[in-house]
């Protein structure tokens, strides 16, 4: 009884250290198994939530230059509505023109940005993401191409009166086509971050099924490692006297 006593104190003893009522697998061979599952389905839940975090920053990133370049576009339209005024001269005209140049070249630059060494403006193309850990299937995102809502403005100027009312129109044409890629991002960060809220509460979910397997009730364990540390104490005792009968008999004997 001793015996059997400190084993179960010892096994009490490994349950309250480590937090786990699953210390070897004879504990509960069947929920050992169950266990591993979900453990490995949870981390498979946190890599397809730090993919979809990613591509949140992603798609976060490429409004920000869209919205940088929606400014540009509207000064653009501005510069394109001054330079038709018939009150200025040839030399203010060319004023106007240096400006609207550079504002081109920039939303040229911006067509090139890169997230992690990845295009944000691939020609329109979109981006695969991963939002089920069960399965290979992808969520696209939609893409944005800036490249070709640059094309239509490269090749307008406002160095008169004629070419910026053409430039007015193309400048125009740009900012719809540029409000409607920016609706498009908008709606990728809408959908991911839905997904993201999807997995949290699977993950939260798995985790509590899987702590019922696995982790340890501390109140009900110190409860029970308290009745064997008792019972040890007890047994020890006891043996210490079943201990003295043997010399008891001996003296008699002398």
């Amino acid at each position: 009884m001793l015996s059997e006593s400190s084993d179960l104190l010892s096994k009490s003893l490994a349950r309250l250290s480590s937090g786990s009522k699953l210390t070897s697998p004879e504990d509960d061979a069947a929920g050992l198994a169950v266990s591993m599952h979900f453990d490995a389905q949870v981390n498979r839940i946190s890599a397809a939530s730090n993919n979809v975090g990613n591509a949140v920053s992603f798609s976060q990133t490429q409004d920000g230059f869209l919205q940088k370049v929606s400014d540009a576009l509207d000064r653009m339209s501005e510069l394109a509505v001054l330079a038709q005024d018939g009150t200025k001269t040839a030399a203010d005209d060319d004023l106007y023109n240096k400006e609207f140049t550079k504002l081109q070249s920039y939303i040229s630059d911006v067509t090139n940005k890169q997230f992690n060494g990845v295009d944000l403006f691939a020609s329109g193309t979109g981006m695969a993401v991963t939002t089920d850990p069960e399965s290979a299937s992808l969520t696209s995102l939609s893409g944005v191409d800036l490249g070709s809502i640059y094309t239509s403005i490269s090749g307008v100027d406002v160095s008169n009166t004629t070419d910026a009312a053409t430039a007015l129109t193309a400048v125009k044409t740009a900012i719809t086509a540029l409000a409607s890629a920016r609706a498009d991002v908008g709606a990728n960060i809408s959908m991911l971050n839905s997904f993201s809220d999807q997995l949290g509460v699977l993950k939260d979910n798995l985790t509590a099924a899987n702590s019922r397997i696995k982790d340890v009730d501390v109140a009900e364990e110190s409860t029970t490692y308290a009745r064997y540390n008792i019972l040890v104490q007890a047994g020890t005792a006891m043996l210490a006297q079943a201990n003295t009968a043997p010399q008891a008999a001996l003296k008699l004997l002398s």
